[in-house]
């Protein structure tokens, strides 16, 4: 099967040596992030840590509702190429890579503790276009990896909103206020629990702030946030 089916660059489609992986020059285009970050959206940082939380220019300037962040990459070059192949593409196999780098950045605040893992939810009319949620393909790929218990409803959309990109910072937060809620029948799994919410991108952080209000205001003990793509500036 190896003979006629040979493994392909999950990027660019060059032939490689494993199902799933990248080529050379693919590889160094794709913008995993590394070394001091932010704690609270992981965004790359200059310099080297002390072992102190440090935080970047925007987490300083917003107050984010959750407790610690990481994402995978940034979201330029090809992991603007990965995150649209997911999103729009139903390229479904880059999955395995991407859970694996975010399972990666996520796991050090895991502390060791049980984490019930969740995705940022689309309304259902976005769904029933789309036919999937990329951020609860996610979800479920990252908590394989991280061996932790997954809800793919854990939270719902209770209203349609419009697209936030061209949206003023502002504007942003306020399109999903009260937009997101916990799904009533799985409210009981939420209290005194640590829940890793997961997005595929992070901008404003507005969604991300609507989904972990909702968990908090239901009761949950610590909230986590995990994303592949962080849209931020290089270190």
């Amino acid at each position: 099967m190896r003979l006629i089916y040979p493994p392909r660059c999950t990027i660019c489609g060059e032939q490689v040596e494993s199902d799933f992986a990248l080529c050379g020059p693919c590889w160094r285009d794709t913008p995993l992030i590394a070394g001091l970050v932010c704690d609270l959206c992981g965004a790359p940082l200059p310099g080297e840590g002390g072992g102190e939380a440090v935080h970047c220019d925007d987490c300083m300037r917003v107050a984010r509702p959750w407790a610690q962040g990481r994402a995978a990459m940034l979201y330029r070059d090809n992991g603007r190429k990965l995150i649209l192949a997911l999103k729009h593409g139903d390229r479904q196999e880059v999955l395995r890579p991407c859970a694996q780098w975010l399972a990666a950045a996520v796991r050090p605040m895991m502390a060791g503790g049980e984490v019930l893992v969740a995705p940022v939810p689309l309304h259902w009319m976005r769904l029933l276009k789309r036919t999937y949620n990329q951020s609860a393909l996610l979800a479920q790929a990252v908590g394989k990896q991280l061996d932790q218990p997954v809800c793919p409803d854990l939270l719902i959309r209770t209203k349609p909103t419009q697209s936030l990109g061209g949206l003023t910072h502002d504007n942003r937060f306020q399109e999903l206020d009260q937009a997101i809620r916990v799904h009533p029948k799985r409210a009981h799994l939420i209290e005194g629990r640590t829940i890793l919410v997961i997005d595929d991108v992070m901008t404003s952080g507005a969604t991300l702030s609507a989904s972990v209000q909702a968990c908090q205001n239901a009761g949950a003990r610590r909230v986590l946030i995990g994303v592949l793509a962080r849209a931020a500036k290089d270190a």
